[in-house]
């Protein structure tokens, strides 16, 4: 029999070299210009969960018929699968609807950044003619003709009266819950190397050694700066949108668009501003031809993608919230005007 302390020279042995797998898996990852994504922490709860009422509300429209997960909808990777968003009246869209999955990681919100975070970035669909096409001040008297709502607000915020601060903060606190980690390829960054085939990590490497990590690095693969669209070859745009020149008011940043988030890349097509791009397949050829000046080939086509699907994570899983009644004095919706 081994003596006690041959036991414990084992036991240390054996916690030192866990101890050595870790920080091994640790540095791997940290060697690569994608990081895993962490799980949510929730600090607030109550008001995460107002958020999430108020992010499935319709009644924050003027139809009564268009809430924030019409254009962001959960069920689809975060988007809406359309080229462009379906505002109030059936108005069309200006530009592509970005996933709201992991957008608490983007360095602005919007493709030209206009919003410098969530909370900003909640307001303005709401109040915009072509979006939700209703005011701030005609959707707080909703919010407040709402008995429950009225107590909600008043449980999380510690005060009788509702504002529109609040309203924004509560639906930023439930988007940041919104991440998607333990994607295939955060479980091959951690270690785990049967996480992915020979054919996906060989896309990867094609992924890396064509430059597109360039831009698209980080936790998020994305989000993280922006960029001009095309700058190898100029792109024919199908939105009037003008990046960030329309915020900056400099020529200089015209067409220079947030790069997107490839996190879920699978379930957010189309793709780009203007959604020109229906697939994957078309997405990665445009890309490397007018941003790397490159063709890839078919195969090199086809193993790229393979490895951005690597890239789809945990959706988020929650209970949907169920609605406080509306009561007698509750501005109707108007969805035909």
């Amino acid at each position: 029999m081994k003596s006690k302390k041959a036991w414990a020279g084992l036991a240390l042995a054996a916690s030192l070299s866990a101890v050595g797998m870790a920080v091994g898996m640790a540095t791997a990852a940290s060697n690569e210009p994608i990081q895993p994504i962490p799980p949510a922490k929730v600090t607030q709860p109550a008001m995460a969960e107002l958020g999430k009422k108020l992010y499935f509300d319709p009644r924050l429209s003027k139809s009564g018929f268009i809430s924030c997960n019409s254009c962001h909808n959960l069920s689809m990777g975060g988007t809406d699968n359309l080229k462009t968003s379906i505002g109030h009246n059936w108005q069309k869209g200006p530009i592509n609807s970005p996933t709201v999955l992991n957008s608490s990681m983007n360095l602005a919100q919007f493709w030209d950044g206009r919003a410098k975070d969530l909370k900003e970035q909640a307001g303005g669909p709401i109040a915009n003619p072509g979006e939700m096409a209703f005011t701030h001040e005609l959707a707080l008297d909703v919010l407040r003709s709402i008995p429950a709502y009225r107590a909600e607000f008043k449980t999380v915020f510690k005060q009788d009266a509702i504002d529109i601060g609040q309203v924004t903060q509560a639906i930023a606190a439930f988007e940041e819950t919104l991440v998607t980690p333990n994607s295939r390829f955060d479980q091959w960054l951690k270690g785990n190397k049967k996480a992915l085939s020979k054919y996906e990590l060989e896309g990867y490497a094609l992924f890396k050694n064509s430059g597109c990590t360039a831009c698209h690095n980080g936790p998020a693969v994305g989000g993280n700066s922006f960029q001009k669209f095309g700058i190898v070859e100029p792109y024919k745009a199908t939105s009037p949108a003008e990046g960030r020149s329309a915020v900056t008011g400099k020529d200089a940043a015209r067409f220079n668009f947030k790069v997107p988030t490839l996190r879920n890349v699978e379930l957010t097509y189309p793709y780009f501003h203007d959604g020109e791009a229906a697939t994957l397949t078309q997405a990665v050829d445009t890309m490397g031809r007018i941003q790397l000046g490159r063709k890839f080939s078919d195969d090199e086509n086809a193993r790229i993608v393979a490895f951005l699907k690597t890239l789809t994570g945990e959706q988020p899983k929650f209970a949907l919230p169920i609605l406080p009644p509306s009561s007698d004095s509750t501005p109707h919706p108007h969805p035909f005007n």
